[in-house]
This record gives C-alpha cells, sequence and structure tokens, in this order.
C-alpha cells in the first residue's frame, strides 16, 4: 500500500456515474464535482487535511436531491481507500483529531480495523440534526460517512462536541476524519502488522 500508486475506479448506475482517481500518499489536491456545492467544499477540506489528492467527477439524478450523488460518492472514496490500504503494514492504525471552527468541535476517531462501523453522535446539537446548508441535505452527512466506513473497512467514531452553526458544525467534522484518517494512515517502519492477529 506504500506507495505513489493512483488507484482509478468508476461507479455506474441508473442514478450516478462517478469517476474518481485517488493518492493515498498526496499533497492534498482536489478537483470536486459532485453536482452538490456544499458537498464540493467538504470534500476539498477532507481531502486538504488527509493530504491525499482526490479527482472525483460525479454525475447524478440531483433534480430528484443530493442522496444518490452524496451516497455513492462515499460508496467509491471507500471503495478506493480499501484498495489501497489493506493489507494493512507498517501503518500506525489508529488516528484522532478534534477540529474546532469558531463555536463547534467535532472528534473523529478512526481504527484502520478492516472491521466496518460508524459510531455519528450529534447529541450536542439540542435540535433535530437537520436542514439544509446550500445544496446539501445534512441528513445525507451521516450517509455519506457510512457509506465510505463500510466500504472502506474502517471503525469510524465521529463525535460533536459542541456546536451550533450547521455550516460550522459539518465541516468540522469532515476536517476532523481528514487529519484523523491521515494520522491512523501515518507511516511507522517500527509496525510490521499493527495487530496481535497478525493480519488486518
Amino acid at each position: 500500500m506504500h506507495n505513489a500508486d493512483v488507484i482509478e475506479l468508476t461507479r455506474k448506475t441508473k442514478e450516478t456515474d462517478i469517476a474518481l482517481s485517488l493518492s493515498i500518499y498526496g499533497s492534498g489536491n482536489a478537483h470536486i464535482q459532485s453536482g452538490v456545492g456544499f458537498f464540493n467544499h467538504m470534500l476539498e477540506a477532507l481531502t486538504k487535511h488527509s493530504l491525499m489528492d482526490l479527482n472525483l467527477q460525479c454525475k447524478g439524478d440531483t433534480h430528484i436531491d443530493g442522496h444518490h450523488s452524496v451516497e455513492d460518492c462515499g460508496i467509491l472514496l471507500g471503495q478506493a481507500l480499501a484498495q489501497g490500504i489493506y493489507p494493512v503494514q507498517g501503518i500506525e492504525r489508529f488516528g484522532n483529531a478534534s477540529v474546532v471552527m469558531d463555536e463547534a468541535c467535532a472528534e473523529c476517531d478512526i481504527d484502520v480495523s478492516n472491521r466496518a462501523f460508524l459510531v455519528f453522535d450529534t447529541h450536542a446539537y439540542k435540535l433535530p440534526f437537520k436542514g439544509m446548508v446550500g445544496e446539501l441535505d445534512v441528513e445525507l452527512v451521516e450517509e455519506f460517512f457510512r457509506a465510505l466506513s463500510f466500504n472502506a473497512h474502517l471503525s469510524v467514531h465521529i463525535v460533536l462536541k459542541r456546536g451550533k452553526n450547521l455550516h460550522h458544525i459539518i465541516e468540522a467534522m469532515f476536517k476532523a476524519f481528514g487529519v484523523s484518517l491521515r494520522r491512523a494512515l501515518t507511516l511507522n517502519p517500527r509496525i510490521l502488522t499493527p495487530s496481535t492477529k497478525g493480519v488486518l
């Protein structure tokens, strides 16, 4: 996994047509056209702070809503990560980050475990976690991280610690995920397989 190879994948359904290229150990460069403006911005933030290079072009049925596009982008990004990560060798495996954006603070913990799980906890937001931020339905944030986590076989906990402004909250989540993933994938030559099982 520890090379500069570019992973290229496509996904075409009746709902979406997506082309993706990913370099896990990149420089944080992003070229994103998902069809959902605020989601573009969030993927750019994730890419910047993970130091991956991501090119993603999605044509989806956004005339219905953004659900299929956002979820399918998560699926394909997760599949690309899985292709580049496993079998796990020579990385830290665990990553954690808390990111502040003004009044909001979100924490993300990642275990590159080859076991898919997502905890998405927004209880600190006193209102229902719903609404629109630009063109993005707030409920799709959890859908994206679930699709990504399960297809990348990552255990991910995203917890909102505090926040009132949905733009700030969501951006803090994406940035925290990016930083946590970067830390989890940090190369460490002292670590062969980071598991007592001997394989991940």
